[in-house]
């Protein structure tokens, strides 16, 4: 049985002890990234700009791990 309590500093949530944690993770995740964004003034255009520059500094810093990939055909991923 899930039940959720609200007092007036917080929301408490019991879940039953046989709960997959993984799924227990997804959820906490799920629940700080929505905390996070409520706080965000950045629109969708400056999120769009960061999640482009993280991909391709990711794709710099790793694309000696895949040496099959070049230049041409990675640009799907960047």
């Amino acid at each position: 049985m899930i039940t959720i309590e609200r007092t007036d500093r917080e929301i408490i949530i019991k879940l039953p002890a046989d709960l997959n944690v993984d799924d227990i993770q997804r959820m906490v995740d799920y629940l700080s990234y929505r905390q996070a964004i409520q706080r965000s003034q950045a629109t969708q255009a400056q999120i769009d700009d960061l999640v482009n520059e993280v991909k391709k500094r990711w794709w710099e810093k790793n694309k000696g791990r895949f040496p099959g990939l070049n230049a041409d055909s990675n640009e799907n991923l960047v």
